[in-house]
């Protein structure tokens, strides 16, 4: 079974070939990536990591400037493209101690990574390995959320303390994997490893796992009160009014002395709530150890091929299959939830479509995914890498998830450090490993997880667990999501009695379900992010990006119907903020694009100078070139015709298909009215005084405005997403855009 890894790793231990009696073989840290639960397409390995003769860690820098004081919830964005370095140390492992050998300094993770292969060796592990595990020496370890740092232009307003530890990695030379689909186990290592061949000889000769009870129970505390969590929820909602943003995950902590070893927890974690990316983690000289459950795949990828598995949608368990299938049905018919896990799917397609080939992503999977007391919906993406990019990259666009982070990505990551107020460590970050020469990879998103500290002898435990906010959460319920999903773990730590949780627990299962996917593209246009100053080729599409998360969607689908792309940021703090009739017609002359497509993004069209004045510009026939806004760009040619932007009068709709009748033509020819389109928006466009523009499309219920056009220029707008996994013709909706050509 799979508890069988803990087994091993306890026996270890005894012997002295892990842990503090190893330490001729290696340092005493501990890694332990174990896939618990019964045997699937998710469990299917864990490694046991020997003992490790190289590490590296990264530290808050001292100096690193925080954000002024500013509400991201309010609209308050402030963009830093510079970013500053931060210092990763390397030690050895020499004479009983971890000794400093160099220091590499990067600015970004993928910086790191690439620069950690000349300290990685490149020969082949002993005995043949699976396609899907490391077959050289890799990086184990855990990357904390902080490390947002450097993955999103933003500084935060709520920075770790000066020296906290945001990184650990080990170079792993030596290891047992553990086959899920047989049990076995197997030591690979480098040729003529001592250790490798002393623990061969121990692999049948180690007991089964004692079982652990939590000692003496011990106090916690909670950095919100129930009503307090409610009120952040609805000051969410309030700013989803607005506009801001789609979604925003917000956490709440529980923090309390730990009366034992956090390994033991870990082991009575495994056993009593399995997860297919299980995590342990101790570094006994800083003090710090992870106690992870996570359920969540951040990425894989097999040096060709990139795979995510996001995560929205909870229910708990039944007490019954009965009330478990009620329980199910009613999560996968519940709009708020499946219009929360599209939005999520959408962000992770955007997300790796910044390494992967036009045409390439794909929907594998969608399932109902239960685990000991929750049930989630999955969604499992792939995608074929660009031949030029690299693995370690996918890591740098993916991080933070964007199941625990919200949507838009940089807003929201803005917007959860001004709403929580605290460094959220390694809760929400990763853990798991890479191999930096081929990118090959498997990370895990640190949900379920204990961060646990030792001050002098003893050691204090931190737990967060939180829900993605849309503007149809009910505050109530998802402040008792929140505690089911921090339930098992208090449990383990001893803060609650399990039958206070009043949970039901059932074992580990999968239900398939249909596949919700967007069409299907196959020809191969390019994708190019562009600067103002960069050479690009003539009468190619010039999509504008305002920030949003959804961009590289749009882009995906326009090269995949045959046209080259070149995206040009609107919103990135360093280009100018006033844009004239003069400045845009110069821009577009440089790059003399055949369409330009307005893109989406959070807040009001004024927001993004640059979308308004080509919106003027092409309303004025200062520019003939063929013009699609797409919601927040669809306002801004409302905006400049003189329409009003106001709050949707139906509320928001994000990631929702609505239905929209049209009379089939202009942009809607060939396609059926009515027919659904996946909305965005908390803001729409209305009338309130006569305009140039003709009124094209409208949402079946609300009436409100969907789609725009004026009668003699060629330009257009949508207020949904054509790009989105629900909108079913927005493929045909884009060529039909495309095919238009410039006015003489």
């Amino acid at each position: 079974m799979s508890l069988e890894i803990l087994a091993l790793q306890s026996h270890l231990l005894e012997i002295g070939l892990l842990g503090a009696k190893a330490v001729h073989f290696g340092g005493p840290d501990e890694a332990l990536l174990c896939s618990s639960g019964p045997p699937s397409h998710l469990a299917e390995h864990s490694i046991l990591c020997g003992p490790s003769r190289r590490r590296v860690l990264i530290r808050q820098p001292e100096a690193m400037e925080a954000a002024q004081p500013h509400s991201p919830l309010r609209g308050e964005i402030y963009l830093h493209q510079n970013t500053s370095n931060f210092t990763a140390e390397v030690e050895e492992w020499k004479h009983g101690c971890w000794y400093h050998s160099t220091s590499i300094f990067a600015q970004s993770l993928d910086e790191l990574l690439m620069k950690l292969q000349m300290h990685t060796p490149t020969q082949t592990f002993t005995n043949a390995l699976q396609p899907n595990l490391p077959q050289k020496p890799f990086w184990v370890g855990a990357l904390a959320y902080d490390m947002v740092q450097w993955t999103q232009p933003l500084r935060m307003q709520n920075q770790p303390n000066a020296g906290e530890v945001l990184t650990v990695l080990w170079l792993i030379e030596r290891m047992v994997i553990q086959d899920r689909s047989n049990e076995s186990m197997h030591v690979h290592a480098l040729p003529d490893d001592n250790w490798a061949e002393q623990v061969a000889g121990h692999l049948n000769q180690y007991g089964g796992l004692e079982a652990l009870q939590p000692l003496a129970q011990s106090a916690e505390t909670s950095s919100l009160t129930d009503g307090q969590h409610q009120a952040i929820i609805e000051d969410i909602r309030e700013s989803i009014r607005d506009g801001q943003m789609y979604q925003v995950n917000v956490g709440r902590w529980w923090d309390g002395p730990l009366k034992e070893h956090p390994r033991h927890i870990f082991q009575r974690l495994s056993e009593q709530n399995p997860a297919p990316f299980s995590a342990f983690i101790f570094a006994p000289d800083i003090g710090l150890a992870l106690v992870c459950s996570s359920p969540e795949s951040l990425l894989k990828c097999d040096g060709e091929k990139v795979f995510t598995s996001p995560i929205k949608g909870t229910r708990p368990r039944g007490i019954d299959d009965e009330q478990e299938y009620e329980l199910r049905v009613e999560m996968i018919e519940d709009e708020k939830e499946r219009s929360e896990h599209r939005m999520l799917v959408d962000l992770m397609r955007n997300d790796i479509a910044t390494v992967a080939k036009v045409g390439s992503i794909q929907i594998e999977r969608f399932d109902v995914e239960a685990y000991a007391q929750v049930q989630h919906l999955v969604t499992h993406l792939s995608g074929q890498l660009e031949d030029d990019k690299h693995g370690v990259e996918a890591i740098q666009n993916v991080f933070p998830g964007g199941s625990i982070t919200g949507c838009p990505r940089t807003v929201v990551c803005a917007a959860i450090d001004e709403i929580e107020q605290r460094p959220r460590s390694f809760w929400t970050g990763s853990i798991g490993w890479i191999d930096v020469h081929s990118g090959a990879c498997s990370l895990n998103i640190a949900i379920r997880t204990l961060i646990a500290k030792r001050q002098r002898k003893q050691w204090h435990g931190s737990v967060a667990a939180g829900g993605g906010i849309t503007i149809g959460s009910d505050p109530h319920t998802e402040v008792e999501e929140a505690k089911w999903k921090a339930a098992a773990l208090r449990e383990a730590c001893g803060w609650i009695e399990r039958r206070r949780s009043k949970l039901p627990v059932g074992t580990l299962a999968t239900h398939p379900l249909r596949i919700e996917s967007a069409p299907e593209t196959t020809a191969k246009g390019l994708v190019h992010c562009i600067d103002s100053t960069e050479e690009v080729g003539s009468n190619e599409v010039l999509l504008i990006d305002n920030l949003d998360s959804f961009t590289l969607n749009i882009a995906h689908a326009v090269a995949g119907l045959g046209l080259n792309v070149n995206i040009y940021p609107a919103r990135d703090g360093t280009l100018q903020d006033q844009w004239n009739p003069e400045s845009v017609k110069a821009l577009l002359e440089h790059m003399n694009p055949s369409h330009i497509i307005l893109g989406p993004g959070p807040g009001n069209p004024t927001d993004s100078p640059l979308t308004m004045a080509i919106a003027s510009a092409v309303l004025s026939e200062n520019i003939t070139t063929p013009v699609l806004g797409i919601c927040l760009g669809h306002q801004a040619i409302g905006m400049a015709a003189g329409m009003a932007v106001t709050r949707s009068t139906d509320g928001p709709v994000h990631g929702a298909p609505r239905n929209c009748e049209h009379q089939q033509t202009g942009l809607f020819a060939g396609i059926e009215s009515p027919t659904p389109f996946t909305r965005y928006n908390s803001l729409c466009v209305t009338p309130h005084q006569p305009t140039a523009l003709i009124e094209t499309a409208h949402e079946s219920n609300s009436g409100m405005i969907m789609g725009l056009q004026h009668p003699t220029l060629p330009v257009f707008g949508v207020q949904f997403h054509p790009e989105s996994v629900g909108s079913r013709d927005g493929l045909k909706l884009l060529r039909n855009f495309l095919s238009i050509e410039a006015d003489a």
